[in-house]
């Protein structure tokens, strides 16, 4: 998964490199910036930063990672929070933007980040939260398509960074108590027995609009799809028995997007879409399934469709699948947003 939130010590994070919440003159710290010092082996690490530093904040440097699964630690020095007016948060976007163009130098295909300035520097952890993932996000959105995302972690333990606008999360809390229960029967069951009442009617008109789209196919391996993939919207869940490939590359299609477009919405790697895309008998995961469903903005009906063409569905007695179909039923496509709200009820994310 190309962005993953994660509770695990960054300095057991097997990935390329890891990035130091780091002071300017690269002095071995506190918290997790003293955990990496020792991990790695706080002689050889200071001796390494000594040559480096001073830094100035939003910059990043790399030095080995020593003693350390990863091979590189990037040091970033984050801002001290003065209430917001100091140019605090252009600064910490400048820590993730430096790191990840860094890792992108030393080639790096995975780096795992902490909540940079959340600690002892005092930086709102909601509001940090919010510039990691966005600036994380625009790091993966403009990834050159030809080639595989880079692997990005972000390392949170504190559940306070998850706190959410009220209302929302009021609703959600409300959502949670009205359609969560073990005795709720599953979705499945109450569209099977709709469906024996009200086959005629529930034609796939009723699950996607009339306006019949054109999309070119991102490149990729031109064999692997169907000849065309022009076709239209009301057509494309009519027949559950095709394979899933076929049936999610109408979907793009008749939707109006690329290839890039949706993995890219689905928070999966191109590697693990052109899998799917191929077919070749793989099916992908119930989560993987849900992420694409969210990347294309399908309802509720469409989105059990589509999970149905994978042989799963959406279950009243399973917290994951009430939360994420919250979401679709008010019309909220974000799989980051979505993700959040996921790992704060210590659920399982959605992607790969």
């Amino acid at each position: 998964m190309p962005l993953q939130l994660v509770r695990e010590d960054i300095t057991r994070m097997r990935v390329d490199a890891i990035v130091n919440a780091a002071n300017t003159r690269l002095l071995m710290g506190g918290g997790v910036c003293g955990a990496i010092f020792r991990a790695a082996g706080a002689r050889r690490m200071r001796e390494a930063c000594d040559r480096l530093s001073p830094i100035q904040t939003g910059e990043a440097v790399a030095a080995p990672g020593f003693d350390l699964p990863a091979r590189y630690v990037i040091h970033t020095a984050g801002p001290v929070w003065h209430g917001g007016g100091h140019d605090e948060e252009r600064l910490l976007r400048a820590c993730y933007r430096n790191a990840l163009a860094l890792a992108t130098k030393l080639g790096c295909t995975s780096i795992a980040f902490p909540l940079i300035s959340s600690g002892i520097y005092g930086y709102p952890k909601p509001d940090a939260l919010r510039v990691a993932i966005d600036e994380i996000r625009g790091f993966l959105d403009g990834y050159p398509s030809e080639e595989n995302d880079p692997d990005v972690y972000l390392c949170v333990f504190d559940r306070s960074a998850f706190t959410i606008a009220s209302e929302l999360d009021q609703r959600i809390r409300e959502y949670i108590d009205d359609h969560y229960a073990s005795s709720h029967e599953d979705r499945s069951r109450d569209r099977e027995r709709e469906m024996q009442g009200l086959e005629a009617d529930r034609g796939i008109e009723r699950a996607l609009s009339s306006r019949a789209v054109n999309a070119p196919l991102a490149a990729e391996s031109p064999s692997s799809a169907p000849q065309s993939r022009h076709y239209d919207e009301r057509d494309v869940l009519a027949d559950l028995d095709e394979p899933f490939n076929v049936i999610l590359l109408r979907l793009i299609d008749a939707k109006g997007l690329d290839d890039v477009e949706v993995y890219k919405r689905a928070n999966i790697s191109r590697k693990l879409f052109s899998k799917i895309r191929c077919g070749n008998g793989y099916m992908p995961g119930k989560k993987t399934v849900l992420a694409l469903a969210i990347a294309l903005r399908l309802d509720v009906d469409e989105t059990d469709d589509l999970l149905a063409c994978a042989g799963y569905a959406l279950s009243h007695s399973v917290k994951f699948d009430v939360i994420v179909e919250f979401f679709i039923v008010h019309g909220i496509f974000d799989v980051f947003a979505i993700n959040e709200t996921l790992f704060r009820y210590d659920q399982p994310l959605l992607g790969q």
